[in-house]
C-alpha cells in the first residue's frame, strides 16, 4: 500500500506540472509524454505492488521479469514523458525554492553532470545488475525491507542507464556516435549474467531450490528460463534502439547538420 501511495502522488504531481506547462510548452509536454509517463509509474506498480509481484518470491523466471519491466521498460518510459521539469512545476513554487535551492551552489550543481555521465551510467547499473545477482546478496534481497531497497535501486540504475540515451530535459538533445556503442557494451555483462544462469546446470539461488517444482517448472527450469528471459530481453531492448540511433547517425541531415556545427 505504501508504494501504491507513492506512485499516484507522483502520477498526480507530475500531472499537475504538466497541465500547468502543456500550453506554454506543448513542443516538449505532448499528449504522448503525458501517456509515456503514466505508463511507466503503472509498469513500476505491476512489478512491485500489483498481486503478480507475489510470484517474484516463487519463481526466478517471474523475478526476473519485474527486474526487465522496472530497468528497460518503465525506465526509459519515465524519462521520455520529461519527467524534471513536469515534476518540478507540479510542486507548490514556495517549496521548490526551499527544497532545490541549495542545490544551485556551485558544488552541488557540478554533480549533476557527473552521474548523467555514459561512464558513470554505464558502471552504476552494471553494478546493480550484477551486485544484485550474486547469490548472497540475492538472498537478503528476498527478505521485504530488502526487497523494496533492491525495486529502488533497480529502478534508479535504470533511470541512470537510460538518460544518456533519452537525454531528457535539461540535457540538450544531441545523437552521439557514443550511444550504440554504449548499448552494446551494456548487453555483455547482461549477456555473461543470462548465460551463466542457463548453463551452469545447477540451482543457484537456494531461496528458489527450497521452492521445489512451481508452475510445471523444477527449480533448474526456471532457473534457465529466467536466464534465457534476460537474454532475449535485454539484446532486444539494447541493440534496438542502438540500431536506431545508427540509422539516425546515417541519415544526411544528421551528417549536415554536424558538419555546420563543425
Amino acid at each position: 500500500m505504501p508504494v501504491t501511495l507513492v506512485l499516484i502522488a507522483v502520477a498526480l504531481v507530475y500531472c499537475r506540472g504538466w497541465y500547468h506547462l502543456r500550453s506554454a510548452l506543448p513542443h516538449l509536454l505532448s499528449v504522448a509524454r503525458l501517456i509515456m509517463f503514466i505508463t511507466g509509474v503503472a509498469l513500476i506498480w505491476t512489478a512491485v505492488a500489483s498481486p503478480l509481484a507475489g510470484l517474484d518470491h516463487q519463481l526466478l523466471t517471474a523475478h526476473m521479469a519485474q527486474h526487465l519491466l522496472i530497468m528497460n521498460l518503465a525506465a526509459p518510459l519515465i524519462l521520455l514523458g520529461a519527467p524534471v521539469m513536469a515534476l518540478l512545476y507540479g510542486f507548490p513554487q514556495d517549496f521548490i525554492r526551499r527544497v532545490l535551492g541549495p542545490l544551485q551552489s556551485t558544488p552541488a550543481h557540478g554533480i549533476g553532470p557527473v552521474v548523467t555521465h555514459p561512464v558513470f551510467c554505464w558502471l552504476a547499473s552494471t553494478a546493480v545488475v550484477i551486485g544484485w545477482h550474486v547469490p548472497a546478496f540475492f538472498e537478503q534481497g528476498m527478505h521485504s525491507a530488502w526487497h523494496d531497497a533492491e525495486s529502488a535501486t533497480f529502478l534508479a540504475a535504470g533511470v541512470l542507464f537510460w538518460w544518456p540515451v533519452v537525454q531528457p530535459w535539461p540535457c540538450l538533445k544531441r545523437t552521439h556516435w557514443h550511444t550504440p556503442l554504449y548499448l552494446f557494451m551494456a548487453t555483455l555483462p547482461c549477456d555473461a549474467l543470462s548465460a551463466f544462469l542457463v548453463f551452469c546446470n545447477r540451482v543457484v539461488y537456494s531461496h528458489y531450490r527450497a521452492m521445489g517444482q512451481r508452475f510445471g517448472l523444477s527449480p533448474l527450469g526456471d532457473q534457465e528460463c529466467a536466464g534465457g528471459l534476460m537474454w532475449v530481453c535485454v539484446t532486444f531492448a539494447y541493440l534496438i534502439p542502438a540500431a536506431v540511433v545508427t540509422v539516425e547517425l546515417l541519415s544526411p541531415e544528421t551528417s549536415a547538420s554536424q558538419v555546420e556545427a563543425n
